[in-house]
């Protein structure tokens, strides 16, 4: 075992970092990331400082430029990890094999074959694995295969609730290598749901831990209804109850297991608010982020309150999470240049509101030190479009494994970005990158029965 280096990562479509983190957690340093969206990589650029970030379509990209253009210069890449947009084979969606969309699929392979690494771990939904679009995956896997990578051909979809994520969310993983190496191994389940839930892709082995319940990921929150000032900012100064040990390890107050990722050093904002005396920790006064408050109208919250737990609200469509069990999965909603809508939120267990983008993400496995874009339509479509970073480390472990590295905990620590990168809109984030404002096309909404163009 090889305990001197870290090993390398690419991300592609790495969107707000869910992949990034994960793989960083199992102890690699990803260097590169490519993703199309500037405020994505914006939020990306303030979570992993010592990334360079590509804002341009993977299809416009090189093996070459990734590697000139960071610090991986010449070196060996050990992974290149991704999941191309699936709303072409979605189940949810529209379901056509010629979607143009899937054909970022094959630019993917593309840069795999142009930076040359040992691994590869491709994700999608599992909707790619059933009906016609069978073929496709197949299609997929043949030019791998074709291109001298060997792919495991028993393809696996993993959930995240067995992986200590509080979630019912599948995804399909991929991984290959090149030829000549050894497969990594499919991570075990080692958490279950604590009640039963009807999924083909959840593991109830008796032998299964259970994994941490919704109450458990947001119980500790303080209640955002004592702070409106929460109505015009993301943050504040809050008072936190206590917390279980899944809401203690990402508050950083006690110690991930295998956690090999480098540690954070709050942003600027952070520092100059943060309460600091020994009194103050001691009453659990903490800054609390992306916590933005939603005005609900009187008849909406009725609705939410009359909705049992477990239960969907029938006019809005909002499931309403029970407080025992796990999340439903979390959606995305559509980008601006399909109407920029956001996905049906959950509603608190027993609040009669939505919640918030940090319980989401606590719903999700991020740490509290990861932030998102200060706006609720964005914070949510982060959040919903990433892999959950548990879900990810758990797959990152295996190919470390399989590396024969034992990971090692960096010394270094990483200051954060600054805040001004959570608070870009479109027009700024895409001027920061050097890129067109449209390179996303702007979300449309009526207003005064006239269609105008916004740049959020």
């Amino acid at each position: 075992m090889n305990r001197n280096k870290r090993p390398i990562g690419v991300d592609l479509f790495a969107g707000a970092g869910g992949m990034s983190l994960g793989f960083e957690q199992a102890g690699f340093d990803v260097l590169a990331s490519v993703e199309i969206d500037p405020i994505h990589c914006a939020i990306h650029e303030f979570n992993f400082p010592l990334t360079s970030i590509f804002c341009k379509s993977i299809a416009e990209i090189k093996g070459e430029e990734i590697r000139n253009n960071s610090a991986i210069g010449k070196r060996e890449i050990d992974v290149v990890f991704g999941g191309s947009p699936c709303q072409g084979f979605s189940m949810i969606g529209k379901r056509a094999l010629d979607d143009p969309r899937n054909t970022l699929v094959f630019h993917f392979l593309r840069i795999i074959l142009e930076l040359k690494p040992k691994y590869f771990v491709f994700e999608n939904v599992p909707g790619l694995t059933v009906g016609k679009h069978k073929s496709f995956l197949s299609e997929i896997i043949d030019e791998f295969r074709k291109c001298h990578y060997e792919v495991e051909e028993k393809y696996c979809v993993l959930n995240a609730s067995n992986f200590g994520v509080p979630q019912d969310r599948a995804r399909l993983f991929i991984i290959g290598c090149r030829q000549g190496l050894t497969l990594p191994k499919y991570p075990q389940p080692f958490t279950k749901p604590p009640l039963i839930r009807k999924s083909k892709y959840i593991v109830n082995s008796a032998n299964l831990a259970n994994c941490p319940t919704v109450w458990d990921a947001i119980g500790d929150l303080p209640e955002i209804e004592h702070y409106p000032e929460l109505f015009k900012r993301d943050w504040v100064i809050a008072k936190y109850k206590k917390p279980s040990k899944y809401g203690s390890v990402l508050r950083g107050l006690f110690p991930m297991e295998d956690n090999y990722a480098y540690e954070r050093i709050a942003s600027p904002l952070a520092n100059n608010i943060l309460l600091t005396s020994e009194s103050d920790r001691v009453d659990n006064f903490e800054i609390l982020t992306c916590s933005s408050r939603t005005k609900h109208n009187s008849e909406s919250i009725a609705r939410f309150q009359q909705t049992k737990p477990g239960e969907t609200e029938s006019i809005s469509h909002f499931h309403r999470l029970d407080g025992k069990s796990i999340c439903n999965t979390l959606r995305a909603g559509t980008a601006s240049n399909r109407g920029a809508f956001t996905s049906p939120r959950p509603i608190h267990p027993f609040l009669p509101r939505c919640i918030t983008v940090r319980e989401a993400a606590r719903l999700h496995s991020y740490p509290d030190w990861f932030r998102f874009h200060i706006t609720k339509w964005h914070g949510f479509r982060q959040i919903g479009n990433s892999v959950p970073p548990l879900l990810a480390k758990a797959v990152a472990t295996e190919i470390i494994r399989i590396l024969g590295i034992y990971p090692i905990k960096p010394n270094q620590k990483i200051q954060l970005g600054s805040d001004n990168l959570l608070r870009f809109k479109m027009s700024q984030a895409a001027q920061y990158y050097g890129v067109s404002a449209h390179i996303i096309e702007p979300r449309l909404r009526y207003n005064r029965n006239k269609l105008e163009t916004l740049h959020l």
